[in-house]
């Protein structure tokens, strides 16, 4: 009985200096994570944190994150690394998970410390961890950062220009991104991908992308477009194709101080003998309100618009051959022809095919158009990062355009990618001093790299590689492993 008190005491004793243990271990790995951390936010910011010093710094990715008031462990993979980290990773022609971690991997390993787990979950999981709202205030706060450094020279006639387009994107073959974006009801089921809707908006003297917003498929643009006119600024013109050219658009959007640009549907007729001619083929003409609510428009909506609207018509032909459009029917809300002149809108309209080139770039040049991500969520977060992306170059390009009194919008946006991965680590090996030297050679050889003008320039819409002599998929791939196996 009197050695029962000694065998606890030994008990407790051994228990406690087990705590102690454990205390010390998750001291030490503490330490070691918040080091590993500490160095890999030193990397980054020599590397990717000085070209975008300015348009994104880590400051504002502080201040988003602390806006959102989420709470977060200590980890090596924490909400900072994890953005710097994605967003290298879509900057990359190499944009697999396993190349990011190799990349922490190699930052990591000249510097004494612990090496990660070559192993992918870990930040697949910060990846996921990472709320939407974040990546969407990081991509308009470099959009708008970006449009504050616009100047009265860039402007049209005095006026900032955005044009709006819709594209598509498509994604990985999942339950889940098949319940969210359905794909073509054309397709047979397990043939094709689900598809997902974008609406964006693109400044047209920085060539940012300034808003988003992202549905199904089947969504038309217009609907698209009426979640993007509150990122319009009073005094702005909208450019846009035909597929915008409405009148409750047109309406709402002169109801905010702003003007339009759109290409005429072809449901309405035009003809020169109605309204006020002002100038060769350029009149203008009343609107009346439509006799039934559009489709998309709610009651109240439809009954808040004016019984009119008076716009300008600009109809000019187009003789340049190997071009598909043979004339144009312009509407827009700028009716003093001696300010805005003919030759000036009709310029301007040619523009618009800038925004077709902003979403190639998007697509082919960044690699967008084929998403990687298996959920809706992370398919919606990898967009914004794209978009985020892309600015970021847009910055750069913008830098060094008026750095070196060059157009920024005439810049390569592939060769300034290209220029920027390659400069990455020398930026990150460099010391203070030679750093900034190294930057402005980074901005001075993205100036080389000029797209020639080539005004008119129209090419045969073929293909001279011959594709594989493969058959397209028909049928689930589950069903054709079958009939090998039966055959």
């Amino acid at each position: 009985m009197y050695g029962c008190p000694k065998i606890f005491g030994g008990k407790k004793s051994l228990l406690v200096h087990e705590i102690l243990l454990e205390d010390e271990q998750a001291k030490i790995i503490n330490i070691t994570v918040t080091l590993r951390v500490q160095i890999l936010k030193d990397k980054f910011s020599k590397s990717l944190g000085l070209p975008f010093k300015e348009l994104l710094p880590e400051s504002t990715i502080k201040q988003a994150i602390a806006e959102l008031k989420n709470k977060y462990k200590k980890r090596l993979f924490d909400p900072l690394i994890t953005v710097w980290a994605f967003l290298s990773q879509v900057l990359d022609t190499d944009k697999t998970c396993h190349n990011s971690v190799s990349k922490i991997i190699a930052h990591l390993a000249g510097s004494e410390v612990e090496i990660p787990s070559t192993d992918t979950s870990a930040y697949c999981q910060a990846r996921a961890r990472l709320p939407e709202k974040l990546l969407e205030k990081l991509f308009n706060y470099s959009g708008q950062n970006l449009e504050d450094k616009i100047t009265q020279e860039h402007l049209w006639c005095g006026r900032n220009i955005k044009v709006i387009d819709g594209s598509t994107v498509s994604m990985p073959d999942t339950v889940e991104n098949k319940k969210e974006y359905p794909q073509p009801s054309t397709q047979k089921e397990g043939c094709g991908f689900p598809i997902a809707k974008i609406g964006v908006i693109f400044s047209l003297a920085t060539g940012a992308a300034v808003a988003l917003c992202i549905d199904i498929l089947n969504t038309h643009d217009i609907k698209l477009a009426r979640k993007l006119y509150s990122f319009l600024k009073p005094n702005d013109v909208l450019l846009g194709d035909r597929a915008f050219c409405a009148y409750a658009d047109i309406a709402a959007i002169t109801k905010l101080g702003c003007d339009v640009i759109f290409r005429k549907r072809r449901s309405r007729t035009t003809t020169m003998r109605k309204g006020k001619i002002v100038g060769d083929c350029d009149k203008l003409v009343t609107w009346y309100k439509p006799q039934r609510c559009p489709t998309g428009l709610s009651q109240d909506e439809f009954l808040a618009l004016p019984p009119n609207i008076t716009v300008r018509e600009i109809y000019y032909y187009i003789i340049i051959p190997g071009f598909r459009t043979s004339s144009v029917s312009l509407i827009t809300t700028l009716l003093e022809p001696a300010t805005y002149s003919t030759l000036e809108i009709v310029g301007l309209y040619g523009k618009r095919w800038d925004v077709e080139l902003d979403l190639r770039h998007l697509k082919t040049t960044l690699g967008m158009d084929v998403l990687r991500c298996k959920t809706p969520s992370m398919v919606r977060k990898e967009i914004h990062v794209y978009l985020l992306a892309y600015n970021l170059l847009r910055s750069l390009m913008w830098q060094a355009g008026n750095t070196y009194n060059t157009s920024p919008n005439r810049l390569s946006l592939q060769g300034t990618r290209h220029h920027l991965l390659n400069f990455i680590p020398k930026l990150e090996a460099a010391n203070s001093k030679k750093r900034l030297p190294l930057y402005r050679s980074l901005l001075k050889i993205i100036v080389h790299k000029v797209v020639p003008d080539r005004p008119a320039r129209s090419e045969p819409r073929v293909t001279k590689r011959r594709p594989k002599a493969y058959p397209r998929l028909t049928k689930p791939r589950q069903e054709l492993r079958k009939q090998l196996q039966t055959a």
